[in-house]
């Protein structure tokens, strides 16, 4: 048991450096191709890794004796479609966004801001479903607006272009986790997440094609980007999430995927030499605290009073 703890751990940190490295993959492609275009295509891409996944599982699971039966596999399929396009509405709106920042801003800033969506998820599970929270939710909400604050805000108090789309990418991606999370209970997570690609690579494709101007040139120049961003981190990371999350407590599991942010910033200093003022590496730094402080359950009043 042990040993199977130890293995997803180390495969959620691998999953971590493909995300947070994915930031460096996306400003580079930026230089020879249109942010949409380049979504459209890693869409298309995970699409197809992720669709594989999905039908060897399928497969595996019919073979399986205490497979579902006929009526439970409708309800289940049915609810796999519906969830997968619902998500893929969302996780296409937030890559769209957040390839448009990353054009304006560097690579680790947008993995921070990125990240933001741990602390906006719980707001949104209180505001719309009236879920309530733990004071150190909210102290941590706090403090990731503090540490936003040093971070984005200029001295004239206003965000970049760049961040705000970032920002709204965080709060597309926060709506993509809602989504998902309501969708897993009663569908196939892995068909969700084949649909969630198969989706986002239509919608971005059309967009594309009517805001645009595809190209074959363009996406043989980006061509190493979008490999990298479809496959390792679309494909391969959710893939690699899906499979650790079955060995590993969900604290820990969220606590090392937001690594991530951190990931981001080593890989645009090393490969593209970015670097961060004093005051947005501060920013950096309380945000990242944020990010653990929200993960961190408090023991139930009820269990301790037993």
């Amino acid at each position: 048991m042990k040993n199977k703890k130890l293995l997803g751990n180390i495969l959620l940190t691998l999953t971590a450096i493909i995300w947070g490295s994915a930031f460096v993959a996306q400003r580079v492609g930026m230089e020879s191709i249109e942010p949409i275009t380049f979504t459209a295509a890693r869409m298309a891409l995970a699409a197809a890794a992720v669709g594989l996944v999905a039908l060897l599982s399928g497969r595996r699971a019919r073979r399986d004796p205490l497979a579902r039966g006929a009526e439970e596999e409708r309800a289940v399929r049915r609810s796999s479609v519906i969830g997968g396009i619902c998500c893929g509405c969302f996780l296409t709106a937030a890559s769209i966004f957040q390839q448009m920042g990353v054009v304006y801003t560097t690579a680790g800033k947008a993995g921070f801001i990125t990240a933001m969506y741990m602390l906006l998820v719980p707001i949104l599970h209180f505001l719309l479903f009236k879920r309530k929270n733990t004071w150190l939710v909210w102290f941590a909400v706090l403090v990731g607006v503090v540490g936003m604050y040093l971070l984005c805000v200029t001295e004239s108090f206003r965000l970049t272009y760049g961040d705000t789309l970032v920002c709204i990418c965080a709060l597309l991606f926060s709506g993509h986790i809602l989504c998902c999370d309501h969708f897993a209970r009663t569908g196939d997570p892995i068909r969700i997440s084949a649909i969630q690609f198969v989706t986002g690579a239509v919608i971005s494709a059309v967009l594309a094609f009517l805001t645009e101007a595809p190209s074959w040139d363009k996406l043989v120049s980006a061509a190493i980007p979008i490999l990298y961003c479809g496959l390792l981190s679309g494909g391969l990371g959710y893939t690699l999430q899906i499979v650790a999350q079955r060995y590993t407590d969900p604290t820990i599991a969220s606590l090392l995927m937001s690594l991530e942010s951190v990931f981001a910033v080593l890989a645009g200093a090393l490969l593209l030499h970015e670097r961060l003022s004093p005051r947005e590496l501060a920013g950096c730094i309380v945000m990242f605290a944020a990010i653990i402080l929200v993960q961190i359950p408090l023991p139930d009043k009820k269990t301790e009073n037993d």
